[in-house]
């Protein structure tokens, strides 16, 4: 793998644009996209344009065509970093204090009135900052399954479409500023590079490096179009899925689901290696990010004769969450299906790793209030204030256990 990174850095070092790179495997794009020299891909850096070039090289390699401003692969755009967590990021044209992202933009023109956009976010934290999960001095975040693996899964099926006798264009957009508030994909969709009244519906790509031994595989947005649950279960080779309606959520499909355009969001899980330095390539599940890509092909091979699909509103979950002031200290595991809110990880010194939770621990009841899913332990969180001491109810295999907790 170090020969791959070494041979892309010769390439960027001597600014060589006749000659891109060989079509590469999602294991080798990966070590290149998350290996340290990119040192987390953060928006506006000189390493997230190593990226940028890298994907576009790729993108170059398989055939699809320069779709960003001015015939180039790059849609750029500009902004103020916010100093207020609460305020909004407005784009704004090139001056002091200013960050410059890069979207990433390929097409395959198939002379269709209806084109397909399947997109994944590149950028990553750096060294860390707000994001970072990591307790410690910096270190380089990598962001191997956050989104290295979402990008080499969009190549994968950009290069198996290219092949494919399909009659619908395809857009493949790679995002920048994801991390920072969805900058790139709210870009793109205000600031088009094609008719988005042609896009048929949109595939987004976030954290698909992380299939389970049962293949769970949570797909969001369902409910954005009537025909998604009947084609994602037709075509499912195997997966356990985890089906969710709402067409927002915290990730990129968000902003063309805002545009009124069908979307669906795939992703394998959140772990405990999330927004931290260990997020890096060895730990992916490459054979998982495979049958993916071949989901993905079997999905888009199934509408590709179809009219353009129906939109439909969904149910905003997000604008339902309770607002709360404690946290307990844990990762949720989201793919998870049964009664409760199960742990998929614990954060240090934090109250539930103090009251000796664990991960795989199934919350049942926090305080008075049963929890059930997640919006219930949201609900019961919300009751609370930092000082306060409760209790809490887990079942941890076959055992039912409480501990006391303090916020």
């Amino acid at each position: 793998m170090k020969k791959i990174i070494l041979g892309v850095f010769f390439i960027l070092a001597f600014g060589c644009k006749t000659k891109s790179p060989k079509i590469a495997t999602m294991e080798e794009e990966v070590a290149v996209l998350a290996s340290d020299e990119f040192k987390g891909r953060e928006t506006g850096t000189e390493e997230e344009l190593k990226a940028a070039e890298y994907i576009m090289g790729q993108m170059v390699e398989i055939g699809l065509n320069p779709k960003g401003n001015a015939g180039t692969y790059y849609q750029t755009f500009t902004f103020k970093p916010r100093k207020d967590p609460h305020q909004q990021i407005g784009f704004q044209e090139p001056g002091d204090s200013t960050i410059t992202g890069t979207n990433v933009i390929g097409f395959i023109d198939n002379k269709s009135s209806n084109t397909v956009v399947i997109g994944a976010h590149y950028d990553h934290l750096g060294y860390g900052g707000e994001g970072s999960l990591h307790r410690g001095e910096p270190e380089v975040h990598n962001g191997a399954d956050d989104n290295a693996s979402g990008v080499a899964v969009m190549l994968d099926l950009a290069n198996n479409i290219k092949n494919a006798e399909l009659a619908t264009n395809y857009l493949f957009i790679t995002f920048s500023g994801e991390e920072m508030g969805l900058l790139g994909s709210n870009f793109f969709t205000k600031n088009p590079t094609l008719d988005l009244g042609q896009v048929s519906y949109m595939f987004n790509l976030d954290m698909v490096g992380r299939l389970r031994e049962d293949k769970t595989l949570s797909v969001s947005g369902t409910g954005t179009s009537p025909i998604w649950p009947q084609v994602l279960n037709a075509s499912n080779p195997g997966f356990k899925l985890v089906l969710n309606e709402s067409g927002v959520g915290p990730s990129d499909h968000t902003s063309f689901y805002l545009s009124d355009i069908p979307v669906l969001h795939f992703f394998t899980g959140q772990h405990e290696d999330y927004h931290k330095p260990t997020d890096d390539a060895e730990k992916l599940n490459y054979e998982g990010m495979r049958l993916i890509s071949t989901y993905l092909l079997s999905l888009v091979q199934e509408l590709d004769d179809d009219q353009k699909l129906a939109f439909r509103k969904t149910k905003n979950e997000s604008e339902e969450v309770p607002r709360f002031k404690v946290a307990l200290g844990v990762i949720p595991d989201y793919l998870f299906d049964g009664k409760g809110m199960r742990i998929d990880g614990i954060s240090e010194d934090k109250p539930a790793q103090k009251a000796g939770l664990q991960k795989g621990d199934i919350v049942v009841q926090l305080g008075d209030s049963t929890v059930v899913d997640m919006m219930s332990y949201m609900r019961a969180l919300s009751a609370f204030e930092p000082g306060d001491t409760t209790t809490v109810h887990v079942r941890r295999n076959d055992q039912s256990l409480k501990a006391s907790i303090t916020f």
